[in-house]
């Protein structure tokens, strides 16, 4: 078991599945025997908003929360999302980004533009960057809803836990219904 702690920083705008993401590391990391802390920032997720969550695990986890420059991984659900939580990245962590753009309503009302270039900015040499059109590829794979379980499975890869205990959650999680595409979605994850 790794002595100091694994921080992943998950970010988004809501209705992506940000909480749901965080909620499933968490699991598996504590079903792999680590201890576990989370915490979300909700805000006006629920409008389409912000939404900030925060997974720790390790030997001893004493806060949930994340300090900028900590985070070993940031997993951003939107690309801009992913460009304003850099500062929270170690400065060899990684970024996983889905390339979505998805523009707040606030941004519209504020006559805000939406950079062009977020996947230079990220890629400046500074960090590990795993790009994709996850919200493409899961359309691909039948279903929208595929986006939150596809970008974990990229995760997964980086993260170490046991491939198996990722993939007993993911099964007492998902109905029936939804449970065989989820899995596919995940192993297209972890094959990127």
């Amino acid at each position: 078991m790794k002595e100091e702690a694994t921080n992943v920083l998950v970010v988004g705008v809501g209705g992506q599945g940000a909480v749901m993401a965080t909620e499933l590391i968490s699991e598996v990391a504590m079903n792999a025997g680590y201890d576990v802390k989370k915490s979300e920032v909700h805000g006006m997720a629920q409008r389409g908003g912000v939404i900030a969550s925060h997974a720790r695990y390790g030997k001893n986890i004493t806060s949930p929360m994340i300090g900028k420059g900590e985070a070993d991984y940031v997993l951003a659900f939107e690309a801009v999302e992913a460009l304003r939580s850099i500062e929270y990245l170690k400065p060899d962590g990684t970024i996983i980004v889905n390339e979505q753009k998805i523009v707040p309503p606030i941004a519209h009302f504020l006559k805000i533009e939406y950079p062009d270039n977020i996947k230079e900015k990220l890629e400046d040499g500074k960090r590990k960057v795993i790009s994709l059109n996850a919200f493409k590829m899961a359309l691909e794979l039948g279903s929208d809803l595929l986006v939150n379980t596809l970008l974990l499975g990229v995760l997964s890869k980086q993260l170490g836990l046991p491939e198996k205990t990722w993939k007993e959650v993911l099964v007492r999680r998902f109905g029936k219904k939804m449970l065989d595409l989820n899995l596919k979605a995940f192993e297209v994850g972890r094959a990127i």
